[in-house]
């Protein structure tokens, strides 16, 4: 069941047989940028109430790896910097990880023009439908975290994800457009224009 509340996103009720799950919002890596504020209110504190509305308990700050291991829980990892990721999305990655047993990303297509570089020759332009760029949530069901002997660095996603390629299946869900991942203040600046535009 979805709610609609006053700041336009959802609130999600989980599915009856949802995998209990338990989110992360890390800051460590993003600099000041995580305490940044949008509307009003920080990064980390959206991207912790999104979590909530998705139906996911917080991880309380003494539980360590081997517990998390060891209970049976999926993990789902919310980036600060992706703050108005709708909390629908974290739900519908958080059940497609549960279907698939697999480790599912939110990814959004990249739209700037690439280019290879070979030393200081600028080379042939990349063809983007070949390319994604990580935003969030990242979620690692219960079987996947049992099979991880040491905790993910979480400083940065994209490097996450590679790692965790190399162990098991990855499954890319493509994150709506107010999911995007800022890097600096100026980026934030047009997130939340764009989102005011999206309200009209």
């Amino acid at each position: 069941m979805v709610v609609s509340t006053t700041d336009g996103d959802d609130v999600v009720s989980p599915r009856h047989d949802a995998a209990p799950a338990v989110g992360i919002a890390p800051i460590l890596g993003r600099g000041d940028l995580p305490l940044a504020l949008l509307h009003g209110e920080s990064l980390v504190v959206r991207a912790t109430s999104a979590l909530a509305r998705a139906g996911v308990a917080l991880l309380q700050p003494d539980m360590t790896w081997a517990a998390i291991r060891d209970s049976g829980l999926t993990v789902v990892l919310h980036d600060p910097l992706c703050p108005l990721t709708p909390s629908s999305f974290i739900r519908e990655a958080i059940d497609a990880a549960t279907e698939s047993v697999a480790v599912v990303m939110g990814v959004r297509a990249v739209t700037d023009t690439i280019k290879t570089v070979s030393g200081d020759l600028v080379g042939e332009t990349v063809d983007r439908d070949s390319l994604w760029t990580v935003t969030s949530p990242v979620v690692l069901p219960a079987a996947v975290v049992s099979a991880m002997a040491v905790e993910p660095d979480l400083t940065d996603f994209a490097a996450l994800v590679s790692s965790l390629r190399e162990e098991f299946e990855v499954v890319f869900v493509e994150a709506p457009s107010l999911g995007r991942r800022i890097e600096d203040g100026s980026a934030l600046l047009l997130l939340e224009a764009f989102a005011e535009v999206q309200r009209i």
